[in-house]
């Protein structure tokens, strides 16, 4: 087989293949819950981040630090982003944590808001809301 005939193989093949490679292909579902699992307990919540009005924030960056085990020394600090709906989950959280309370800080552009959680009191996944205002100044 030569190199000429070769390419051709190759051309061929990309023809026949990639189209319907590329056809079963499918673009990201806006509404699926974005979640992020921390990998170190069986707690978890969801939060659902708002503007003044109530409107879904897309893509809001919610974050939290954690500090768990004995002392607090292992540590964790995660992020998500909400998806169309402003909606995100944290799976795999600690039941048992330094300070008993998880504070969960949301933000976008210059607006910021914020949550608690008591993942010994509610371990079972808690909706809970966020709802951004822009600082106090």
């Amino acid at each position: 087989m030569t190199l000429a005939s070769c390419g051709r193989c190759m051309l061929l093949f990309a023809e026949l293949v990639l189209p319907s490679a590329l056809m079963f292909a499918q673009p990201p579902n806006p509404h699926e819950v974005p979640i992020m699992d921390g990998q170190a307990g069986p707690c978890s919540v969801s939060f659902t981040v708002t503007d003044a009005n109530g409107a879904p924030v897309y893509d809001a960056k919610i974050n939290v630090h954690i500090e768990y085990g004995f002392a607090g020394v292992r540590r964790l600090d995660l992020q998500a982003s909400t998806n169309i709906d402003g909606k995100a989950q944290f799976k795999g959280l600690p039941k048992r944590v330094k300070g008993e309370l998880l504070y969960f800080n949301a933000t976008k552009d210059k607006l910021a808001g914020s949550a608690t959680y008591d993942p010994d009191k509610s371990c079972g996944g808690e909706n809970d809301s966020i709802v951004l205002a822009p600082p106090k100044s």
